[in-house]
C-alpha cells in the first residue's frame, strides 16, 4: 500500500510540483492550500506524515502545528522553511516538528527527510511499557509500564521517541554511549538516520530534564565519544569519562 503524505502548502506551484515527484516516488498525496482545515483533515483521513508549510496566509504553519500538539495530535511533521528563518525553525522544533527543509528545495531531498522520520517513527519497540519498577533520578521518576516522566507530582509529557531514548539512557546509565550505538539501539541499523534528528532528539530531552540544557547535568556529552546518562546529575562526570576514554584508547 502507498504511504499517504498530506502536503499543505498556498503555493499552488510548490503543491503541484511536489505532489508530481513524490506521486512519481509511490507516495499517495493530498494537499491542503492552508493550516486552517489542517486539524478538520486528519479527522477525515490519516495520511502518514504531513509536510506544512510555514508561511501561508489565514493560519501560517507554526500556529497550525501549535493547534495541531496542543490537542494531542502526534503525527510526524516536516516543516518547510524560509532558509533563513532560524527562529521558525526551533520554534518548530520546539512545538514537536520531526524535521524541517529551508525553501527552496529540492524535492529529492524531501523524499529522503520523509523517508527518514516515517522510518525513525515506525521503530516504536524501544519505547514500548515494560512491567518493571519505577526509575528515580534527581527530582524525577520514569514510570515504564505508563511510559510517563514525573517531576515530584507533576507529569511531563513524553512523546515515544523521547520515552525511547530516556529509557536507552536509563538502561545505560554511567555508560559511555556513542552517536551509532544510540541510532542501532534505537532504530536498528537504519543508515539513512540522520545525525541532525539525533541531536534534536537529544535536545529535546534536555529541555524537559535538565535546569539549563546549555549545561546539562543528566545527559552529559562526552566530547568525540558521545554521550553519558548521570543519575546523580554530578557536574563534569563527562570530563572525566573523557579522560578515561583517552587513557584506555576507547
Amino acid at each position: 500500500m502507498s504511504q499517504h503524505i498530506l502536503l499543505v502548502d498556498d503555493d499552488p506551484v510548490v503543491r503541484d510540483v511536489t505532489r508530481e515527484y513524490l506521486q512519481a516516488r509511490g507516495y499517495a498525496v493530498s494537499v491542503l492550500h492552508s493550516g486552517l482545515a489542517l486539524q478538520r483533515r486528519l479527522q477525515m483521513e490519516r495520511p502518514a506524515l504531513v509536510v506544512l508549510d510555514i508561511m501561508m496566509p489565514d493560519l501560517d504553519g507554526i500556529s497550525a502545528l501549535r493547534t495541531l500538539r496542543a490537542s494531542g495530535d502526534d503525527i510526524p511533521v516536516i516543516l518547510l522553511t524560509a532558509r533563513n528563518d532560524v527562529i521558525d525553525r526551533v520554534i518548530g522544533l520546539e512545538l514537536g516538528a520531526d524535521d524541517y527543509l529551508g525553501k527552496p528545495f529540492d524535492p529529492g531531498e524531501l523524499v529522503a527527510r520523509i523517508r527518514t522520520v516515517l522510518r525513525r517513527r515506525g521503530a516504536v519497540v524501544p519505547g514500548a511499557p515494560e512491567n518493571r519498577a519505577p526509575y528515580k533520578f534527581g527530582p524525577f521518576e520514569v514510570n515504564f509500564p505508563s511510559r510517563e516522566l514525573r517531576r515530584d507530582d507533576e507529569r511531563i509529557p513524553l512523546r515515544s521517541s523521547e520515552f525511547a531514548i530516556l529509557k536507552l539512557f536509563v538502561n545505560n546509565a554511567m555508560t559511555i554511549l556513542t552517536r551509532a550505538q544510540i541510532i542501532e539501539k534505537l532504530y536498528g541499523h537504519g543508515g539513512a538516520y540522520r545525525n541532525r534528528s539525533l541531536d534534536v532528539s537529544i535536545w529535546r530531552l534536555r529541555r524537559l530534564i535538565e535546569t539549563d540544557p546549555s549545561e546539562p547535568r543528566y545527559v552529559q556529552t562526552v566530547w568525540g565519544h558521545g554521550y553519558v546518562f548521570v543519575p546523580d546529575g554530578e557536574i563534569g562526570f563527562a570530563e572525566k569519562c573523557a579522560e578515561m576514554a583517552e587513557n584506555t584508547g576507547r
